[in-house]
């Protein structure tokens, strides 16, 4: 791994350490929905379909466990 990376890596560290669990919350919210803009954008459809394909391909990967 790169010195710049390792660096970078640590100071994430530090700043969710810092935050209150309600704070890493809503920065985890905020990733998936950032995630979804992105997916949407890379493949041509709105928020809501983004996020309904993004479910049906988590669902299609999950196995059924009695």
């Amino acid at each position: 791994m790169s010195k710049v990376a390792s660096l970078l890596r640590e100071q994430d560290r530090e700043r969710l350490a810092r935050m209150t669990p309600d704070e890493r919350v809503q920065e985890a919210l905020a990733l998936g929905q950032r995630d979804i803009a992105a997916y949407a954008a890379a493949h041509g459809v709105d928020h809501q379909e983004a996020r309904r394909q993004l479910e049906r391909a988590a669902q299609a990967g999950r196995r059924y466990s009695p």
